[in-house]
């Protein structure tokens, strides 16, 4: 518990310089470095109150000890006691709090994502499933207060999606959705079946926070850019010029190609958003893997082949294989109520660190 109160006191120091710095007007004046303290203040505070709640308790159970040491008559030593018991478990419950707020936090937390859904394994009905992730996915990220673009689709002729590439952003988007890595099995009764038999498909699922220039290098030498006429929507909007764009990271062989927008520059912008995310979430999976051989997290790897989520449609179920839970209540989950599902992994994940810091520690 000491070493946790050096960082503490560490914290609170430091919360404390901030709000002098940005109080300064000098500081005010350069927005760029105003904005980057300001952000830096906001991690910090919550993990300052608690730890100001912490020393009140911790004063108050003192104060209570030593009243309890006085001659007190029986309702008032009741009345302490009982103070006494609550404040013991506002205690331990601080104590769990801090614990958690001062975890290393991932890095990509408060990103945007792009997402990839893919139907896989089951034809048709996986295009159709992909459909209805996606139709999942913007319902929540709606609930959230996110925003959602298409970036890139790729739609089956029985209405559902070979391949649909997203945008989200808004507030801590990857801190919630990077669970959601992974293949996602659903069981129910396809559309197209006559007999009533339960077919089983998947469709995989990819998030990538969105990397800015500093986040990963890339070389303009490695990568190679081929452009072409755009198919189009047909009729009058056929492309006559070459606005669509293909590129090609050489050392990966990671290929983006993008005919969404009307200008050569626009795709040319929006295939290298997509690139540098791909290029960045290729080395981190190689990163993963070699740190999973040696120590596999509660929620699973993020790999795309590992089965994470199955939707069971007869039965209104759906269980994370990766956590154990089982809710009856596809239906909602459906309609974007993913809070359970997210914050359950969100718990178990921060568990898992918490007993790899004491292990480790």
């Amino acid at each position: 518990m000491d070493e946790m109160f050096d960082k503490l006191q560490a914290v609170a120091d430091r919360y404390d310089e901030l709000n002098e710095l940005i109080s300064d007007p000098e500081v005010i004046a350069d927005t760029q470095k105003f904005m980057k303290l300001s952000k830096e203040e906001g991690e910090l505070r919550e993990t300052v109150e608690k730890y100001h709640q912490y020393q009140d308790v911790t004063k108050q159970i003192a104060d209570d000890d030593e009243m309890l040491r006085e001659k007190l008559d029986d309702d008032m030593d009741a009345m302490v006691k009982e103070e006494l018991k609550d404040l013991t478990a506002q205690k331990e419950k601080l104590e769990d709090d801090i614990k958690v707020l001062l975890l290393p936090k991932d890095p990509n937390d408060d990103k945007n994502i792009i997402m990839e859904i893919h139907g896989a394994a089951g034809g048709d009905e996986a295009s159709l499933f992909a459909a209805d992730l996606f139709s999942m996915y913007s319902k929540y990220a709606e609930r959230q207060g996110w925003k959602i673009e298409i970036v890139d689709e790729n739609a089956t002729e029985v209405g559902g999606f070979k391949e649909i590439v997203l945008m989200i952003t808004g507030d801590k988007v990857y801190s919630k959705l990077k669970y959601e890595n992974g293949a996602h099995r659903v069981q129910r009764v396809p559309a197209t079946e006559s007999a009533g038999r339960v077919h089983t498909s998947t469709a995989t699922v990819g998030v990538m926070p969105e990397e800015e220039d500093v986040d990963i290098d890339i070389d303009p030498k490695d990568i190679r850019t081929d452009v072409y006429r755009s198919s189009g929507a047909g009729g009058q909007h056929i492309n006559k010029t070459s606005s669509a764009v293909r590129m090609t990271h050489l050392p990966t062989g990671i290929v983006v190609a993008m005919q969404d927008e009307r200008s050569q520059q626009q795709n040319r912008a929006k295939a290298m958003t997509i690139l540098r995310a791909r290029v960045y979430d290729y080395y981190k999976q190689q990163e993963e893997d070699a740190y999973n051989a040696e120590r596999k997290s509660a929620v699973g790897t993020g790999d795309r082949s590992e089965r994470i989520r199955t939707y069971n449609y007869p039965q209104n179920r759906v269980t994370d294989h990766r956590i154990g839970l089982t809710l009856n209540k596809l239906d909602r989950v459906m309609n974007g109520e993913l809070d359970d599902i997210i914050d359950a992994l969100i718990l178990s994940d921060q568990a898992a660190k918490l007993e790899d810091l004491k292990n480790n520690g």
